[in-house]
């Protein structure tokens, strides 16, 4: 038996016998290798129901599975459970409570079946797992190929050589499964959402049956040198690993076509040996490359793609090939001035804008669902995800980001870093992996995992660390591998830090790494409930300055069908504790008491669930964009934001942009609007007005409309403002003066208009005369300081007196062979503002909202006598063939349904 750790050290040898500067023989070459995704026909039980059958017996062809359950791969056995309905659905109510987790603490049987071909026999025949959670013997046709002692760790990728276990025809494979013990590293959802029972128990990634005649090729990787001042021109560097899993030596041609041409190498591989092969442009004149077509993130210009084939040629054969994108594009970081972590794309500064991603609780998303929450993404002007943690059962995720020019922040989980989550003594600076044995697990699974993903040009960062710093033996270690694997990216040794080394309140122990120093990061929340004059005027802590890891004004609470989804009806109202709490985080996020203070307070009290989901709405959009502008608006002061969080793992009432079930919230809405490329923001706490240009050219000859607008909906105050903004800056371009006549909430309407007067950003504020006050001495009085507690609100119950709207409607609907559109013409023919009216697209046939669904703007108001258009998209298979219906509903505007 040989077992193949799938990136082992490099300890093999290349013989370069000649270097080649042409294409080999373009002939058609026979393909000898054979790749099998091995992801379906698999059932799963628990050894306690087995009645104690012998191991060896459940992978014999002959034993009865068929009460069984069916598994999910990838997945998990809660998961599996779940899906097929063994258990009731555990992500409404409380009912994961109910799932007994001790029935995950003995093991589990993962079983399925393939076919070798008589073509395979005498070929290299091995198994490829790309993870698993947490430990596993594996047996094939009842016999042990490996045990539970080598075939461990979640985030280890490992290869097996079963040729001496497998037989002509069928074939069957069992896994003996255990969950990770307290203590050791597996997935990890922190204070997020409940913990799962069975703690993520399963194949969790994908498995591959691959037959070859013993030469395979991992992690092609392409990066790049880009010319800076032609952005057209760049070097590429391309590495490879090779595996030879046979006792020979092969001698063969590893050719590497990434369309802009072609280069090869002869290379003779010893027995049983990993190597790391490299084409650099100092050697192959043709990786330096002309006219292309760069990278780009979203919002700076298109996310180009090129295609990437490489193969292993020997005896005329192809031995092993495979097939990725990758993209031309250069990555840099510094620290600025003010010490804070910035980023530069092909040498031009970028202002990360994004929102932290987390997996489904139960690891059950699907490619489709994936793709959809990368569209929200791309929709909200955003450029980045932040991974804390390596997501995802497979590569779409990252292929998503490559295609839709996403950033992804990438790196471990602070799961690993504090004793309540993982379950042994952590050190106050360094977290879990302290040892050696710890230390030498995280260097071979960040290896493995960096190798698997190091080819996306969308990864801009590897991070180290969340909360925490590596130690100091371990990022040696990670240094090493960086020097040797990916030379391109910055690495960054934790998300906290910049704004922490002297506020012993935050982290009694500095985050300064003794080998690399500061991070130029800071974390220094807020997670609650937070007013939007904080981030514009706050120079401290959380606001809009610097490099925040992770951030937000608390709780996000969905629309009303979502609240319908997750929680009984007779637990919507009144608010309870049972069951709404369930659904926020844990520990201190286990609260809704801050933020539906601050909502009676703001907004008054409300009579009803659906009252109090609307409200919140409001709220959302309220306190979330101006978290975005702050940010925007103060660049490069300002060089990163990360809304904490993106997405949810289960239906939740905390941190989302839109909810599990791919719902928009107003929060949705308002970071699209702060992020528009061109935006005018009003900032908080200043009473002046900047113009951002997130674009890449300069926006020349514009014309700002400022208006305001009293309770009454009569204008008290107009200007406008007429300049130019630079490529990639905001500036500042008007003070409003005091204005006389100002009611206890007035309006502020923003619109900018380009150079052929075509209207390019609006917006509009509600503004309280009575100002949101913050309480900074208590803040540092606080247990837990991530939170700055208000000692005034800002007054909007007088948004009640706006009378009533009645508004006009013109509504069609187009389809073609993937989309559904509905477009809405919609006029305001009255002399009042028609406040936060928000539209709904509906399936006729179950009335629930079609999802997901792409509107270019909602939450909208329209000022007196104002006709907008607006256009939703949605995927035509996510609903009915019909006509959807369109529920519109405002605050003051009465509920409709257009058909």
């Amino acid at each position: 038996m040989k077992i193949l750790n799938r990136f082992s050290k490099y300890l093999g040898f290349i013989s370069v016998v000649s270097i080649l500067f042409t294409s080999c023989d373009d002939v058609k070459k026979e393909e000898t290798y054979r790749i099998e995704n091995m992801n379906s026909g698999w059932t799963m039980q628990s050894d306690e129901m087995l009645g104690g059958v012998e191991d060896e017996i459940i992978s014999e062809s002959g034993f009865d599975d068929s009460s069984w359950h069916k598994a999910n791969v990838p997945g998990t056995v809660l998961g599996s459970m779940a899906s097929n309905g063994v258990i009731e659905d555990p992500y409404f109510g409380i009912n994961m409570q109910k799932v007994d987790p001790e029935q995950f603490k003995v093991p589990w049987w993962f079983r399925t079946s393939f076919q070798i071909e008589s073509e395979d026999i005498g070929k290299i025949i091995s198994l490829r797992f790309n993870g698993i959670n947490y430990r596993a013997d594996l047996w094939i046709n009842g016999k042990k190929v490996v045990g539970k002692d080598k075939f461990a760790g979640t985030y280890r990728m490992f290869s097996f050589d079963i040729s001496d276990f497998v037989q002509k025809g069928e074939n069957t494979m069992a896994l003996k499964m255990w969950q990770h013990a307290d203590g050791e590293y597996s997935i990890g959802f922190v204070d997020w959402n409940p913990l799962p029972r069975d703690r993520n128990l399963g194949i969790f990634r994908e498995v591959f049956l691959e037959v070859n005649e013993g030469v395979k090729i991992r992690s092609p990787f392409v990066y790049s040198k880009v010319n800076k001042e032609t952005l057209k021109d760049a070097d590429l560097y391309v590495q490879t690993e090779l595996v030879n899993s046979s006792e020979k030596s092969i001698t063969g041609t590893l050719r590497v076509n990434y369309e802009l041409g072609v280069v090869e190498k002869e290379i003779t591989l010893e027995p049983g040996k990993n190597v790391n092969v490299k084409f650099e442009p100092q050697e192959f004149s043709q990786l330096a490359v002309k006219d292309v077509n760069l990278w780009w993130p979203n919002g700076m210009g298109a996310p180009n793609l090129y295609p990437l084939t490489v193969e292993f040629i020997s005896d005329n054969k192809i031995i092993d090939k495979v097939e990725k994108k990758y993209g031309i594009r250069e990555i840099n970081s510094y620290l600025n001035k003010d010490k804070n972590r910035a980023f530069e794309v092909n040498g031009r500064f970028v202002l990360i804008k994004g929102g932290g991603w987390t997996d489904d609780v139960l690891l059950q998303d699907t490619p489709k669902s994936v793709e959809a929450q990368l569209r929200y993404v791309r929709h909200m002007n955003m450029n980045s995800i932040r991974c804390e943690g390596f997501w995802g059962k497979d590569e779409t995720l990252y292929n998503l980001c490559d295609e839709y020019g996403i950033l992804v922040m990438i790196g471990w989980n602070c799961h690993w870093e504090w004793e309540e989550y993982l379950l042994k003594p952590t050190h106050e600076k360094y977290g879990g992996a302290t040892n050696d044995e710890d230390i030498n697990l995280m260097e071979a699974s960040w290896k493995d995992q960096m190798l698997w993903l190091r080819n996306h040009p969308s990864i801009y960062v590897w991070m180290l660390g969340s909360d925490k710093l590596p130690a100091p033996k371990l990022e040696r270690k990670y240094i090493e591998l960086f020097k040797e694997y990916d030379p391109s990216r910055t690495y960054v040794t934790s998300a906290g830090g910049a704004g922490t080394e002297d506020n012993k309140i935050v982290a009694e122990v500095p985050l300064v790494s003794d080998i690399s120093g500061p991070t130029g990061m800071k974390m220094l929340g807020p997670y609650a409930y937070t007013p939007p004059v904080y981030w514009f005027t706050d120079s401290m802590l959380g606001g809009g300055y610097g490099f925040n890891t992770e951030t937000c004004p608390g709780p996000s609470i969905p629309p009303l069908a979502s609240l319908k989804k997750m929680l009984p009806e007779e637990s919507l109202w009144p608010i309870d504790k049972k069951y709404w709490e369930y659904h926020t985080g844990r520990n201190q996020f286990k609260t809704l008491d801050r933020f539906r203070k601050a909502m009676d307070e703001r907004y008054g009290k409300s009579n009803s669930v659906e009252e109090f989901a609307f409200k919140c709405q409001l709220s959302n959009y309220e306190l979330m964009r101006p978290m975005f502008e702050a940010f925007v608006a103060h660049k490069p002061k300002s060089t990163g934001l990360v809304q904490w969080m993106l997405n949810s793992a289960w239906p939740e009432l905390y941190w989302q942009l839109y909810d599990t079930y791919l719902q928009p919230n107003g929060s949705f809405y308002g970071v699209r609007k702060a992020c528009n490329p061109i935006h005018a923001i009003y900032r908080y706490g200043f009473d002046d007005i900047y113009i951002a240009n997130e674009d890449l050219n300069d926006a020349n000859n514009l014309t700002v409309k400022i208006k305001v607008f009293d309770i009454e909906s009569k204008e008290i105050f107009s200007d406008e403002w007429k300049g130019s903004v630079k490529t990639n800056i905001s500036k500042f371009i008007y003070k409003l003066p005091e204005i006389e006549n100002r009611t206890p909430v007035y309006f502020l309407d923003l619109r900018v208009f380009d150079e052929n007067n075509i209207e390019v950003d609006n917006s509009i504020y509600w503004l309280s005369f009575k100002k949101d006050e913050l309480d900074y001495e208590a803040a540092k009085k606080l247990e837990w300081p991530f939170f700055t507690p208000p000692k005034a609100y800002a007054d909007y119950t007088s948004l009640n007196q706006l009378p009533n709207v009645e508004l006009d409607y013109e509504y069609t609907f187009l389809k073609d062979n993937q989309f559904g559109m509905v477009n809405l013409k919609v006029k305001n023919p009255s002399d009042a503002i028609a406040f936060f009216v928000f539209f709904d697209v509906t399936d006729p046939e179950t009335n629930k909202p079609v999802l997901p669904v792409y509107w270019d703007d909602n939450y909208i108001t329209l000022l007196p006598g104002e006709e907008r258009e607006y256009q939703a998209k949605y995927f035509l298979s996510d609903a009915s063939d019909n006509k959807p219906e369109l529920k519109v509903k405002a605050w003051n505007v009465d509920a409709i349904v257009l058909k």
